[in-house]
């Protein structure tokens, strides 16, 4: 039996043991993370390699903004989980596009808007726990309990 990938147990725990912002912060980080090394395949000399990086990277973070679509709450979050589920479809099929045609367009045209949805998903439960302080419960954020797992 091969040993345990260390990493990939700390992932699982780290996931099964996370509170619904901090899940919702990781996937945005996922799909990010797979963007990036989606671009590194841009840079593949051998075509196979290069397309397979492509694709490979980039349906893996079509998968993850569905996911961060469907976590939405629809009945609680009103017109803003409206407008993000329209953004996830938006980013969806720039990605889609952009693994289809091997091109970047797509990519450098979402990639500014999901960093910039992480970094103030990332500030909100930032000021979330400030505002907790060391001897509070962790209270849920107005934005994750009305927008996030439901």
């Amino acid at each position: 039996m091969p040993p345990a990938n260390p990493w990939k147990s700390y992932r699982q725990i780290a996931t099964q043991t996370a509170p619904p912002g901090q899940l919702v912060l990781m996937l945005f980080d996922g799909a990010i993370r797979s963007i990036d090394r989606a671009l590194l395949g841009f840079q593949c000399a051998d075509l196979s390699e290069r397309n397979s990086a492509i694709h490979n990277n980039l349906q893996r973070a079509v998968e993850i903004i569905r996911e961060l679509n469907c976590s939405l709450d629809h009945q609680s979050g009103g017109q803003l989980a409206e407008t993000l589920s329209n953004l996830y479809l938006f980013f969806e099929n720039r990605l889609v596009d952009s693994s289809l045609k091997k091109s970047r367009t797509g990519i450098d045209e979402i990639m500014p808007m999901l960093k910039q949805i992480r970094d103030s998903w990332a500030a909100m439960l930032t000021r979330q726990h400030v505002n907790a302080g060391p001897l509070a419960e962790p209270a849920e954020s107005t934005m994750s309990s009305s927008l996030m797992m439901a």
